[in-house]
């Protein structure tokens, strides 16, 4: 999803009406349901329902590190969701013409700076734990701006009060909730280099943390005030409200607070991730089917396409199965997939894009 947040129009702009009757469904009403409407509050279901089990509490040894069932499959599917990008930015032709450098280049300076320098492979473990959280609040934020848009509005109109509700259901949970301290815990990697200073960080947020708590819960109440009165005066003017994004955001943000902020049955990174990698491979799966299709020459066979789709998503899950195998000592294998997961948050901000009409 687009990360980019150009101005917003004026709320006194008239939406522009749609030149023609769209779907309110981004892919079709049961595909809709299934992989981007319901997921949040079915992964709530099954985080609940799972919690206590062996397959979320039962610990065996798996390359160098402590895991679970639970663990394992959960980052598998991750895994292949960072890597399913691909059938976005370099398997659809017109995207990776747009962006030759930034897809070929980027990535091996990446990688060749955490070959080189220790400091390189400490910025990124912090900044792969940080950007994913921005990245999966722009996710919603970008499935909202087309129901947004399906329901005839103009996609400029309302993007800044989307982004900043998107950040705030899904950031704001984290630094003033129960999970902080497991994201900001990934500071002390920076003993590796003697960087002492950032390991103290998350003893001091910690320490800190009701000033936040009470911070956000502030400054949430009034923005989400405000929020509703600008849509409120929107409406007046014409603009649509969207049924599917308001249950989008309000399953999405519920689900947000309750995990991220509480964690009641300890499986809070199981639940927000699993229906952010579902809706993900979702996404690929309706944008993508049919260039993977021409790409792998498959576009004259009778099911074509959902072989296509069915090639892909094998490839990618047997990526995150490997990814599973990658010791944090194997530096090269650890770097390369680090690497796939930053350029997965990087690339997501420009190849996908409601405001120009690419999606």
């Amino acid at each position: 999803m687009s990360a980019r947040v150009p101005l917003s129009r004026p709320l006194t702009a008239p939406p522009v009406a749609a030149a023609k009757a769209r779907s309110p469904y981004i892919a079709g009403r049961l595909f809709d349901w299934a992989f981007f409407l319901l997921p949040p509050l079915l992964s709530l279901v099954i985080g609940a329902l799972l919690a206590g089990t062996s397959f979320t509490d039962h610990r065996f040894w798996l390359a160098g590190k402590r895991a679970t069932m639970a663990t394992v499959l959960l980052g598998v599917l991750v895994n292949a969701h960072l890597v399913a990008v691909v059938a976005r930015s370099h398997l659809n032709a017109d995207v990776f013409r747009r962006h030759r450098v930034r897809f070929v280049l980027v990535p091996l300076a990446l990688f060749a700076a955490m070959m080189l320098s220790m400091w390189a492979v400490v910025i990124v473990a912090v900044l792969v734990v940080f950007w994913d959280v921005y990245h999966s609040a722009l996710q919603t934020f970008g499935l909202a701006r087309i129901y947004d848009r399906n329901a005839g509005n103009d996609p400029q109109v309302g993007r800044r009060l989307d982004f900043g509700l998107n950040l705030l259901l899904y950031a704001g949970p984290i630094v003033a909730g129960a999970t902080m301290l497991p994201h900001f815990s990934k500071f002390e990697v920076f003993e590796d280099v003697d960087a002492t200073f950032f390991t103290r960080v998350p003893a001091l947020l910690q320490s800190h943390q009701r000033y936040f708590t009470w911070t956000i819960l502030a400054a949430g109440t009034l923005y989400a005030a405000y929020y509703v009165i600008a849509y409120a005066r929107l409406r007046a003017q014409g603009h649509r409200i969207s049924s599917l994004k308001v249950f989008l955001l309000a399953t999405t943000g519920l689900c947000s607070i309750w995990v991220w902020g509480f964690n009641p049955w300890g499986q809070a990174f199981f639940i927000m991730n699993l229906f952010h990698a579902v809706q993900y491979l979702a996404l690929v799966m309706w944008s993508e089917g049919a260039s993977l299709q021409r790409r792998l020459r498959l576009d004259r066979a009778r099911l074509g396409q959902p072989m296509a789709i069915a090639l892909f998503l094998g490839c990618a899950l047997a990526y995150g199965a490997w990814t599973e195998l990658v010791r944090d000592d194997d530096r090269a294998r650890w770097s390369l997939v680090q690497v796939v997961a930053l350029m997965h948050f990087f690339y997501d901000g420009f190849i996908w894009s409601v405001r120009k009409e690419q999606i």
